[in-house]
């Protein structure tokens, strides 16, 4: 009696099953290490736009209690750095507000911009972000 050594063995068969099954789990994981850098790279660009907005509001908040400027020269300020790093349709929202805090005039820079969800697209008014700064 001798073994089957061929196709019709059970090692031939197994071997059979397997076939394309490296294929399969490359195609598996390279879609999820994809999807994982794809997240990744994602939120540092969100990181990136919010950090962006908020150094341009606290700017802009500096630049308006200069000595010779008015508040509305800090939002100009603000716009023109926001709309130079990212685009202009960041810059399209951007207030002032004068506040007290324990009887130190401060001044407020309100930045409202889309939060970018899938590249730069996103919902308008998703980020908010204030600079301040301390006012003559």
């Amino acid at each position: 009696m001798t073994v089957g050594t061929g196709r019709h063995s059970a090692a031939g068969r197994a071997r059979d099953r397997d076939r394309g099954s490296a294929v399969v789990d490359f195609v598996m994981v390279g879609a999820l290490v994809s999807l994982v850098f794809m997240a990744v790279v994602q939120l540092a660009l969100v990181l990136h736009v919010r950090n962006t907005l908020i150094d341009a509001a606290a700017t802009g908040a500096r630049y308006g209690t200069l000595a010779d400027r008015s508040p509305s020269d800090g939002v100009e300020r603000a716009v023109s750095l926001i709309g130079g790093a990212l685009g202009e349709e960041y810059a399209g929202d951007v207030s002032y507000s004068e506040q007290t805090v324990d009887g130190a005039r401060l001044l407020e820079i309100t930045v409202r911009a889309p939060l970018p969800v899938i590249g730069f697209i996103g919902p308008d008014d998703g980020l908010e972000v204030k600079g301040h700064a301390a006012w003559r």
